[in-house]
């Protein structure tokens, strides 16, 4: 241990006691990395032991038309109506990118997209039906909290009434997008119009009253104080406490290209670095000790950052991910899916059990009899706005030895 303030939390967690506000704001202070990192996974595999989790699931973005288009900076995804690279898909489109499920081990759709200003509850409700439809063992985390109350705001209805007819035309879960950070002082220069911190907590309490589990998020590396994440990591606490509906807490690392924060902080092309990506990993392992799992997102902070994550606190890889946008228009330089080999041989690498598992995390599968090459996920149905590789893109690429395809540069419909 380089740091001695660290020395009484480490005897908390070597206690099994729980931390407060104060150690948390040291941790995040301290440059002690890994004994930060030792920590975590002292406390993750109490938990999980060496198992590390991942899902075979697809990304689903039906829209990136929204309304917050002008007031949400950090944002590379949106786009207005008329906007160079607006799209909105049909069902039958939206049903055909799905098709690839057909081809793959899919389990998991996992759907987010704009707050589009014309599409009803209806469009939804009738695209979850038919994801049901077509492909009945697959389940359906769908539409971010800030979703869910904008459809109830154009609606009319209360965010219970939405919700109960999500999970009536087939959603299982919630993705925990649209948290971004609860402090009101980073709100109001990131996203001045978006859903309150409080109220995204109120939409999340709703969805586990209504037996409807979700995932939690913080994003980090933009204008917040370390204090922001120590008291919005308290937030999600203090709910799971009171409901225990949060499946897996998700830190999401910001990245500055293509969207008018990232060129006003002077950041473009300057993403979160690695040690700020463990240390949140760590962080939020030992601060969130009633949350059963924390997971890595690979296309934000590369398949490498996150295999090391694995021994800081983190036994979830996300999964195939495949025909993943929205993180990629804001910059990301990772690849848009990982096949099962892939995904494998980075937990195993770790020394680390590969399990892969459900939405709702039960398990479906172990790899003791692994035989590389027989099922790679590979993307096999449209996927959608054509891609090409940049030039600065494909250079960043080769430096860093990453398979990378560019973000949608048109289908605007």
């Amino acid at each position: 241990m380089r740091d001695p303030t660290l020395q009484a939390i480490a005897e908390k967690v070597e206690r099994g006691e729980r931390l407060t506000r104060d150690d948390g704001l040291t941790l995040f202070q301290s440059n002690d990395l890994l004994t930060i990192g030792r920590l975590g996974d002292l406390a993750n595999r109490r938990r999980n032991g060496d198992r590390v989790f991942f899902a075979a699931n697809q990304h689903l973005n039906p829209t990136n038309v929204c309304v917050l288009r002008n007031t949400c900076v950090f944002c590379s995804f949106a786009r207005m109506p008329r906007e160079e690279g607006a799209y909105t898909r049909s069902l039958d489109e939206v049903f055909a990118e799905a098709d690839a499920a057909r081809d793959n081990p899919t389990r998991e759709f996992h759907i987010v997209g704009g707050l589009h200003p014309k599409l009803r509850l209806s469009y939804y409700l009738d695209m979850f039906r038919g994801l049901r439809q077509r492909h009945p063992g697959v389940h359906i985390k769908a539409l971010t909290a800030v979703e869910v109350a904008h459809l109830a705001r154009i609606e009319g209805m209360s965010v219970a009434e939405v919700l109960r007819a999500m999970r009536e035309a087939g959603v299982t879960s919630l993705p925990g997008g649209g948290a971004e950070v609860f402090s009101p002082a980073a709100r109001a220069t990131i996203a001045d119009k978006k859903l309150s911190g409080e109220a995204w907590l109120e939409v999340h309490r709703e969805a586990h009253r209504l037996g409807i589990p979700s995932n939690c998020t913080m994003l980090y590396g933009h204008v917040e104080t370390t204090a922001d994440r120590v008291d919005h990591l308290l937030a999600l606490r203090g709910l799971q406490d009171e409901t225990g509906g949060f499946l897996t807490y998700i830190p999401l690392a910001y990245h500055p290209d293509h969207n008018e924060l990232g060129e006003a902080l002077g950041r473009t092309g300057t993403a979160t670095s690695g040690f700020d990506d463990l240390k949140n990993i760590a962080v939020g392992r030992l601060l969130l000790d009633n949350v059963p799992h924390v997971k890595t997102h690979w296309p934000m902070v590369t398949p490498f950052i996150s295999q090391v994550a694995l021994t800081f606190g983190c036994d979830d890889l996300e999964g195939t991910v495949v025909f993943e946008r929205v993180y990629h228009e804001a910059g990301a330089g990772t690849p848009m899916w990982l096949s099962y080999d892939q995904i494998v041989s980075l937990i195993r690498g770790a020394g680390k059990e590969p399990v892969e598992r459900d939405s709702l995390y039960q398990p479906v599968r172990t790899f003791e009899d692994w035989v590389p090459g027989q099922a790679r996920a590979r993307p096999q149905g449209p996927a959608g706005p054509t891609f090409r590789l940049e030039p600065r893109r494909a250079a960043a690429a080769r430096k860093r030895a990453l398979p990378v395809l560019s973000s949608p540069v048109d289908g605007a419909e």
